[in-house]
């Protein structure tokens, strides 16, 4: 009998997914082992292709391993689905067209056993406005309200979002992630998957970044900049032999962008360098900046390449 782990939300252990065909054979999973405690709000991050899709399929057991295990919650993922304990909006998964957005709720409300949990549900994915409206009638952000509310029916523990905002425009993306903010707050665990960098910076407080199959960073998301090193200074020159004497300072500055006599510079110790520039050279409006997110993201997905 299966026990209840208290402490992982989900646990993957050397898990690999292999897909064979006559003619070809690809690897999309190539050994992950990643440990999500309870409470926790994780992005999983990668270029099309890095194998997201294929894991966040695993975890719901919509697909068998091809070695390795899945738990969540110390369940087996059929088990945690068919129990409530665990919810998705994926990408794929289509909803009936000539049904209304109340009917859907409903009918699945229903079949879950949670018919008491239909108007709340309604209320807090925004629905209501448009309850009376048929499905094929909705825009596809509205749709993925639709989903959205759905997963949340059976109240689970975790809830997984597979690319959540795919096709949604700017406005649809903003108020889909204050619901998501909304239903953290109340300690749910959250993981989802995409390639928005800005989703993962702004709301994941752990990042999990993949390419080709493998995990190449997992750490809290601020701290994943510091994993590219040195830090970028731009500032502006009086003239071009103060650039030449910058650009000599020492082994670790590199030019980067240059914009008439404004320069901008990686280097490995900002302060010792930018109080070089002011007091040695004469250059001013100076400028340190940390590296962003998307640069850790290009530097590790092509270190892994």
């Amino acid at each position: 009998m299966e026990t209840l782990n208290r402490t992982d939300a989900v646990s993957l252990t050397g898990l690999h997914k292999t897909f064979t065909t006559p003619r070809t054979k690809v690897e999309a999973v190539r050994g992950i082992d990643l440990k999500i405690g309870t409470g926790q709000i994780v992005a999983l991050l990668g270029p099309n292709g890095a194998g997201k899709t294929t894991t966040v399929d695993m975890i719901l057991g919509l697909t068998q391993p091809s070695s390795g295990t899945v738990e969540i919650l110390g369940l087996s993922p059929h088990r945690a689905v068919a129990s409530g304990r665990v919810s998705a909006v994926l990408q794929t998964g289509g909803l009936l067209r000539d049904m209304t957005v109340r009917e859907t709720v409903t009918v699945i409300a229903t079949m879950h056993g949670r018919a008491e949990r239909v108007e709340q549900v309604m209320q807090r994915t925004g629905l209501m406005g448009i309850a009376k409206r048929r499905v094929g009638k909705c825009s596809g952000g509205e749709q993925q309200r639709i989903k959205f509310a759905l997963a949340l029916l059976p109240n689970p523990d975790v809830l997984i979002l597979d690319e959540p905002t795919a096709g949604m425009d700017v406005m649809a993306r903003r108020d889909f992630w204050e619901n998501m903010r909304t239903e953290a707050s109340g300690g749910r665990t959250i993981i989802f998957a995409t390639h928005y960098l800005e989703e993962a910076q702004n709301f994941a407080e752990r990042t999990v970044l993949m390419s080709h199959g493998q995990i190449v960073a997992d750490g809290a998301t601020a701290e994943l900049r510091k994993l590219i090193s040195g830090r970028t200074v731009s500032a502006t020159f009086p003239t071009e032999q103060a650039i030449v004497q910058a650009a000599d300072f020492d082994t670790s500055v590199n030019i980067t962008e240059r914009n008439g006599q404004r320069i901008s510079f990686t280097c490995s110790d900002s302060d010792r360098f930018a109080q070089n520039l002011l007091t040695e050279l004469g250059a001013w409006d100076l400028e340190i900046s940390a590296p962003s997110l998307e640069d850790a993201f290009i530097q590790l997905t092509e270190d892994a390449s």
